[in-house]
């Protein structure tokens, strides 16, 4: 039998309510961690899980991309229906097609101003490069596709050809989340020329909309 003693009282062996260090040289056993003491394990890049991974890291990317481009999209047709509100004529219960066109030809020609002011800029002596190019070459594109749209198929604007759309259009607010309300027409340069028939019909469906007015 081994012998062994107290450390704190110098009792004999057999006192057991003393804290006792065992003299046989052997060391204690190291207290397991309780709080998540073990280490990450590390992923093989060639594995199941790393692909599980890649995968849904690249869905997401994906999906803000797309959410990203929704919003952008979003924007433009708010800034387009955002100049056509403003150049508005509060007068107007409704746009005859040939109206509407010359509006269009109106916001076609926005960046007139811009494009001036930038010629403006250039034409001053002393300036070694070209100054706003990119801005430049930016509006000269937007105005170019346009205009094809405008001129063939036709260009999307809010439909102030139809009287209770024209109200829904000038009550808009301006929040993007409320477009759906917003009617659209598609307008060609092809519709500038007014015939009877149409004159007739906008005659008619004036004189329903100030009927329902005074309804």
């Amino acid at each position: 039998m081994e012998n062994w003693c107290c450390t704190s009282c110098n009792h004999a062996s057999g006192h057991s309510n003393c804290a006792v260090t065992a003299t046989t040289g052997h060391k204690p056993k190291a207290a397991k961690s309780k709080g998540g003491g073990q280490e990450k394990k590390v992923i093989h890049p060639y594995s199941r899980k790393a692909a599980q991974l890649t995968k849904e890291a690249h869905k997401q990317e994906k999906k803000e991309k797309l959410k990203n481009e929704k919003a952008f999209r979003l924007s433009v047709v708010g800034e387009k229906l955002l100049w056509f509100q403003s150049h508005l004529d509060p007068n107007k219960l409704e746009y005859t097609k040939k109206e509407a066109c010359e509006l269009v030809e109106k916001y076609l020609h926005r960046f007139s101003d811009e494009l001036e002011q930038i010629d403006l800029l250039n034409s001053i002596k002393g300036r070694q490069a070209r100054q706003h190019c990119s801005r430049e070459t930016v509006i000269n594109q937007t105005m170019e596709r346009e205009r094809q749209l405008y001129d063939g198929y036709g260009l999307d604007i809010p439909d102030i050809v139809n009287c209770k759309h024209l109200k829904t259009f000038r009550d808009w607010d301006g929040d993007l989340k409320k477009l759906p309300n917003i009617k659209m027409r598609k307008l060609s340069s092809r519709d500038a020329v007014t015939t009877r028939t149409e004159k007739a019909c906008v005659a008619a469906e004036k004189e329903l909309c100030t009927a329902k007015d005074v309804q």
